[in-house]
């Protein structure tokens, strides 16, 4: 009886994942823009996977009695969980650095244009210089510690 409890609970994750990374899927076709396409994409494929390792362990330490494999497959999900968000925020910045524009939901640029895109994808100014930051942290602390003997 309670074999059968474990299959059913197994093969439910198994459904529920396959459905998750089906939905991904479809978001890939349906949606409007690259930004939400990979934003449906990845949060499916994430999820998925994760329920799908859920039900691979379950299958590998109940049914298989295996216990190294359960391992392997909670490392695996480990790392997927987190390379996937990883990757696709590389995939956003690099999209926004080239200046791929985002949609809204009628399709009409939510930016004035490219560059517009490529600036918000920046994180330094396009004149930074190697050892800047060093400089302008060492800036704001100084002024810390000179407005800190002005109230004392």
């Amino acid at each position: 009886m309670i074999d059968l409890l474990i299959l059913l609970v197994s093969w439910a994750l198994m459904i529920v994942g396959c459905v998750f990374v089906v939905s991904g899927a479809v978001a890939l076709v349906r949606m409007p823009d690259l930004y939400t396409r990979l934003h449906g994409a990845s949060l499916t494929d994430t999820g998925g996977t994760l329920v799908i390792g859920l039900a691979l362990i379950i299958q590998a330490l109940f049914v298989f009695d295996n216990s190294m494999a359960a391992v392997k497959m909670g490392l695996i999900l480990l790392f997927t969980l987190f390379t996937s968000p990883t990757a696709s925020h590389a995939l956003a910045k690099t999209a926004l650095l080239c200046g791929q524009v985002p949609l809204d939901a009628k399709g009409n640029p939510l930016l004035d244009g490219p560059e517009q895109a490529s600036l918000l994808a920046r994180s330094r100014p396009a004149d930074y210089r190697h050892g800047q930051d060093k400089e302008r942290i060492a800036q704001q602390i100084q002024a810390l510690d000179n407005r800190g003997g002005d109230e004392s």
